[in-house]
Order: C-alpha cells, then sequence, then structure tokens
C-alpha cells in the first residue's frame, strides 16, 4: 500500500507503506486510517516530534557504536557499501518534515 500526502503549497509526497507505518505514530496519527489530516494547528507539534525521534534515533545509533568494537574493513569497497546499507529515519522523514513546513508557512492542512 502507498500512502499520499498531500498539500496545497507543495507537491504530492507518496510513501511507503512500512515508512508511513513508523513515522505516523510518532505524530500521534493511526496508520491504519486510510485518510487522515495534519492541521495547521498540528504541524508544530508534529514537525516538532519527528526532530526528536529522528534525534532519538541517531543518539541510540552513536551510543550502540560506541559500545561496539571496531571490526570495520580496512578495505575501501567494502566501507563504500557498508555505508550506503542504513537508511536512518532522518532520509526517511526529511521529505514529509519539508512538506510540513512547507504547508504551514502558507496555512495549509496536510492531508492523505
Amino acid at each position: 500500500m502507498l500512502y499520499k500526502f498531500k498539500s496545497r503549497s507543495t507537491a504530492d509526497l507518496i510513501m511507503l507503506e512500512p515508512t508511513a507505518r513508523q513515522i505516523l505514530p510518532i505524530i500521534g496519527k493511526d496508520p491504519g486510517d486510510a485518510h487522515g489530516i495534519v492541521t495547521v494547528a498540528q504541524i508544530p507539534g508534529a514537525i516538532a516530534a519527528l526532530e526528536a525521534a529522528v534525534d532519538a534515533e541517531e543518539n541510540l545509533g552513536r551510543k550502540e557504536r560506541d559500545k561496539s568494537p571496531d571490526y570495520a574493513s580496512t578495505n575501501e569497497e567494502d566501507q563504500q557499501v557498508n555505508e550506503g546499507e542504513i537508511i536512518g529515519l532522518r532520509q526517511r522523514a526529511v521529505p514529509f518534515i519539508d512538506m510540513l513546513r512547507r504547508s504551514a508557512a502558507e496555512n495549509n492542512d496536510v492531508v492523505w
């Protein structure tokens, strides 16, 4: 299933179901709802919640890396492959946060 977020301030944003199921609960919305809305009044809270979740995930990742021994390969090709494998919440949330910010600036709701 795809989620299609719409706002009069931006182009449509299409999100795969696993990503939407991760992001929507963070902003207090039910990912099971086929349709929903983030009102202009709710946007600042949604942005703050997403940014806090991104920071928490990155801090947790930093702590885990600090605890584990470094067995990184010295082979340059291995390092390039490994660096690109993990896609965190930041990469997934940034387009949605941008949509929310632009919508708030123009006083428009975001719906799906």
